[in-house]
């Protein structure tokens, strides 16, 4: 969303609501909020990163800021990990995560990147510190190095694509 326009819907909103009772506010949970992109080449694969981070493959994107929206968060991301700054489409996916280990639980939100042609994908600048490589692959060929609520999410995804209804999911379901 253009800064400007932001600011005037602020504006627009008036003075923030007061609490009734002080403090209630921050004894509420805080979600963790992420924006992903579905990248596909002319074949229809899926652009896959395989972090520095974490044992399996993700799809570009990442957690959102404070005060950042999740579709910001996949377009900054995106800019950041592969060196592009992609038009991203529409919502395909919004799917809560449960907490896990020392992660609280989250909204995870898939956006179409769209399809890549031969000379944008020639361009991809993949940063070492995210990534150790990237590879366009089927979700079946990349099944076993994903997480299966990934598997699921994307699966879900595209349906999403294909009938142009966003979905929405419990850890994939």
């Amino acid at each position: 969303m253009d800064d400007d326009i932001r600011r005037g819907d602020l504006l627009a909103e008036g003075e923030p609501e007061q609490e009734f009772h002080p403090g209630i506010a921050g004894r509420f949970p805080r979600k963790t909020a992420a924006g992903g992109a579905l990248i596909r080449d002319q074949a229809g694969r899926i652009l896959f990163l395989e972090p520095t981070y974490k044992p399996t493959l993700d799809i570009p994107g990442g957690i959102a800021e404070y005060d950042e929206s999740p579709y910001e968060a996949c377009r900054r991301e995106i800019q950041e990990e592969l060196g592009l700054a992609l038009e991203i489409g529409p919502l395909l996916v919004v799917d809560w995560v449960p907490a896990l280990g020392v992660w609280s639980d989250a909204l995870a939100f898939i956006f179409d990147g769209g399809v890549l042609d031969p000379s944008t994908i020639a361009q991809l600048k993949i940063d070492p510190v995210e990534a150790r490589a990237h590879d366009f692959l089927t979700l079946d060929e990349a099944r076993d190095r994903l997480r299966p609520s990934l598997t699921r999410r994307l699966t879900l995804a595209q349906q999403a694509l294909t009938d142009g209804t966003p979905k929405y999911a419990d850890f994939g379901r």
